[in-house]
């Protein structure tokens, strides 16, 4: 649910011939990737253990807004960073309730794996509107131990990605696996005409979204850049790897020249979003009856199940919500993809995504756990 400028082409033949400069443009940051490694941690509380897991869950931006609450023995209050939020390009704080969704699925999955049954009251004191505020999202409540039965797509988690690479256009995913990626709720698509019409909606979001100062600042001011600042915030939009390290060793990368929409590493940036962002060998998309917060929280148990579903399939997932964005300046799209989606009413697309076949990548960086709970005080 996050979105990052790939600017490895045209940033290539530095020669760093000392071996310092080897080791800088090489080193990447691992304190960022250690709340992935939660095979060898067993809390004895259950709750821990689900929001080790949980906080690994896709969200916009990789904002991860999480605030948990524990209370008593086996109970947690989930709660928003208002801090957190995207106010340009989530004006109403629809794509962040959506990460909630996806949160709360995987501690379910994850204390399933326990045996332990997660109940969750969601909006206990309402649904916040237009905006989320501190009231709780929702009220978590833990069961007895053989209160649950085991998920299969737990073993998903810690291999789930949101691939932004360029995916293999030879490569067909087979309607097969797209029903069995969409399975828990969702369609989709790999019929070259009906991606072709998305696309060029989903193309023409993304462009509009890069060179409109607002909302391409907004993205501009959450990228870490480099293993030193990804390492010092682990959250945001990450932009990794040797070749950033030796652009910033040169000079040619930097936040000014990212915002600059008249810069070489601007444009890069934009060409490769389109090259990557047009390699779509197909989409799903999820749609809900309508858009309450008790919907937007469905679309993220739906999506987050999905993402995990292709990862177990060795399918690549990566969420373009451009066109789907409630600021003025993409309201076309917004028309079209329904249109073309063929929603009526008062349905709503919340998700839409590509699917494909692609690299493997490293996990997007993490705060640890211990950054977002605390115990109620008495």
């Amino acid at each position: 649910m996050q979105r990052r400028a790939v600017l490895a082409a045209g940033l290539g033949g530095f020669g760093l011939i000392a071996a310092g400069g080897t080791w800088r443009v090489t080193r990447m940051p691992d304190s960022a990737f250690e709340p992935w490694s939660v095979g060898d941690i067993n809390p004895q509380d259950i709750r821990l253990h689900a929001f080790r897991h949980a906080i690994l869950a896709p969200n916009p931006h990789n904002r991860q807004p999480w605030l948990i609450e524990l209370v008593g023995e086996n109970e947690a209050i989930l709660s928003c960073d208002l801090a957190k939020r995207l106010p340009v390009t989530d004006p109403f704080d629809r794509q962040i309730t959506i990460g909630f969704g996806t949160f709360l699925e995987i501690a379910r999955i994850a204390a399933a794996e326990k045996g332990i049954a997660l109940e969750a009251e969601m909006f206990p004191d309402g649904e916040a509107y237009p905006r989320l505020d501190t009231r709780p999202i929702a009220r978590i409540k833990f069961g007895e131990e053989g209160s649950a039965e085991p998920d299969p797509l737990f073993g998903a988690i810690v291999h789930r990605r949101s691939n932004k690479q360029v995916y293999d256009l030879s490569r067909k995913v087979e309607t097969r696996l797209l029903d069995v990626v969409v399975g828990s709720g969702g369609a989709g698509t790999n019929d070259p005409a009906c991606i072709a019409e998305l696309r060029n909606e989903i193309l023409s979001a993304i462009s509009i979204e890069m060179t409109t100062a607002e909302p391409h600042m907004e993205s501009v001011e959450l990228m870490r850049i480099g293993y030193r600042e990804i390492a010092a915030n682990p959250d945001g939009i990450s932009l990794s790897g040797p070749m950033i390290e030796a652009a910033l060793l040169a000079g040619q990368i930097s936040r000014e020249q990212l915002a600059d929409m008249n810069s070489s590493t601007f444009k890069t940036g934009l060409d490769q979003m389109n090259e990557t962002y047009g390699s779509v060998p197909a989409l799903i998309w999820i749609t809900t009856p309508s858009n309450t917060r008790a919907d937007q929280i469905e679309a993220g148990r739906q999506y987050v199940r999905a993402n995990l579903q292709a990862a177990a399939l060795g399918l690549a997932m990566h969420p373009m919500s451009q066109s789907l964005q409630e600021y003025e300046e993409v309201s076309e799209n917004f028309g079209a993809v329904h249109r073309l989606i063929g929603t009526s009413g008062d349905e709503r697309i919340q998700m839409l995504a590509r699917v494909g076949y692609g690299v493997s990548i490293e996990p997007s960086p993490r705060w640890p756990v211990e950054k977002f709970v605390r115990l109620r005080s008495t």
